[in-house]
């Protein structure tokens, strides 16, 4: 039986089987190559830590609300859910209606840490063709990428701003990038883990600043001649990144946050630089309708120019994928560079072939 990547028990992985069936009319089946999980919402889950578990958003009054359901029915699918966030493979098999894809091609989608995927293939958005010259790298970060475009725009970065990034998971990453190709003068990348600050710089960023050993909002102040940064993109979702985020900020400069935070417990102070200096915080989802900027602006425009920078190699996301681990391998894998080791990682990569 094919094998997949399986959320155990909260923070345990595990390789587990499961059960192939027959191709509907419409759908193609893949051999996947290669996936990569997500490192923030998903985590959560796999920590048990996710407010979904117990509460739901309601769309209609936009808010979380309490479930009305059995504690098995809020279980957090343990046991059966299926770890991972896209995938690229080749199609292996076409139904009968399926005319867009061919045997043999490859393609991107959306799904789990599994050997095989079988998808809608007729009107797919979300099943993207990777062609000869595109890396899967760049491909399995698409997810990513619409986040930090929706924080880059979100906060208006313009040509010539000073930029600052805090939090250098692939959505990070790939804000600094994105802020150098939107203009910015100078991009500052903060992270305590100095192999990604590394790997920032060495795509482009000019500074990066260690938050556990340095003061970064004095240290920011000090590169900006006692200014501040015009823009902050803090995706990191910590308190104590949101407080020096202030302190680094120019007068009437915008925080982009795009982190989805937890409970603070402390380190945040809005009596201080944010009480004086006229610091804006806008709160940015990507995927939240209608688009700050609708109806110009939607969350598909998002995705069709995130595919676009990636496809035609605008973004370089080959180090950012790091490490890559053997399928089998990955349950051990995601436990130790997602969970308990971040330090280790970026965003992990897991090789089928």
């Amino acid at each position: 039986m094919p094998k997949q990547l399986l959320a155990a028990a909260p923070r345990k992985a595990a390789i587990g089987d499961y059960e192939e069936r027959q191709l509907q009319p419409n759908e193609v089946r893949v051999k996947v190559e290669h996936a990569s999980p997500k490192h923030g919402s998903e985590l959560a889950g796999f920590r048990g830590e996710s407010p979904h578990t117990a509460d739901y958003f309601d769309e209609e009054w936009n808010m979380f609300l309490r479930r009305e359901t059995s504690d098995k029915e809020t279980d957090g699918g343990f046991g059966r859910w299926n770890l991972g966030n896209q995938w690229v493979g080749i199609v292996t098999e076409a139904g009968a209606d399926v005319s867009e894809y061919a045997i043999g091609e490859r393609v991107c989608g959306y799904g789990g840490v599994r050997e095989t995927h079988i998808v809608n293939a007729v009107n797919n958005y979300y099943l993207k063709k990777v062609p000869a010259g595109m890396s899967w790298k760049n491909a399995v970060c698409f997810d990513p990428a619409q986040f930090a475009l929706g924080g880059i725009r979100d906060a208006h970065v313009r040509a010539g701003d000073r930029v600052a990034i805090f939090g250098l998971g692939a959505i990070g990453q790939i804000a600094a990038q994105m802020a150098k190709l939107a203009g910015a003068n100078w991009v500052a990348v903060i992270d305590p883990i100095e192999k990604r600050r590394e790997v920032a710089i060495r795509a482009g960023a000019d500074a990066g600043y260690d938050p556990v050993n340095q003061d970064v909002g004095l240290e920011l102040k000090k590169a900006t001649g006692k200014l501040g940064v015009d823009v902050i993109i803090e995706t990191s979702a910590s308190e104590f990144a949101l407080q020096q985020a202030l302190r680094g900020l120019a007068y009437g400069g915008t925080i982009a946050f795009v982190g989805w935070a937890r409970a603070f417990k402390g380190g945040l102070d809005l009596g201080r630089e944010a009480h004086f200096n006229n610091a804006k915080i806008v709160f940015s989802r990507a995927c939240s309708e209608p688009n700050p900027d609708h109806p110009r602006w939607s969350w598909r425009r998002l995705e069709d120019v995130c595919w676009d920078m990636l496809l035609k190699g605008k973004l370089d996301c080959e180090e950012i994928i790091n490490p890559v681990v053997p399928f089998l391998e990955s349950a051990d894998g995601y436990e130790q560079y997602v969970d308990q080791r971040p330090d280790l990682s970026i965003k992990l990569g897991v090789n089928f072939v």
